[in-house]
């Protein structure tokens, strides 16, 4: 079975971050977000209790939005999702400072 303690890998971290600053996020703009399929990156979220579906988007097909869980605040020491840092101080460990 699936080890508890199992590292996210990179596509999992990518992921969760544009879940947790954009959701409710409909798998379409994940992907779009990602650039390739993430159902298999949201079921393996979904699967760690780190994502969940929290209802439906006004949108054709009316697709599931996903958000995230109480786990993922609790994994990130967090107490509410307004604690997670603002991307705008997330840029700033890009690499745009790197010659």
């Amino acid at each position: 079975g699936l080890k508890k303690k199992e590292p996210l890998t990179k596509g999992m971290l990518e992921t969760l971050a544009i879940i947790a600053y954009k959701q409710p996020v409909v798998m379409a703009e994940l992907e779009e977000l990602r650039g390739v399929s993430s159902r298999m990156m949201v079921a393996n979220l979904m699967k760690r209790n780190l994502v969940k579906p929290v209802g439906r988007k006004d949108l054709p097909g009316r697709p599931l939005a996903y958000g995230t869980t109480e786990e993922f605040l609790r994994l990130f020491g967090l107490n509410r999702l307004s604690d997670l840092p603002k991307l705008s101080e997330i840029k700033e460990f890009n690499y745009e400072n790197e010659e």
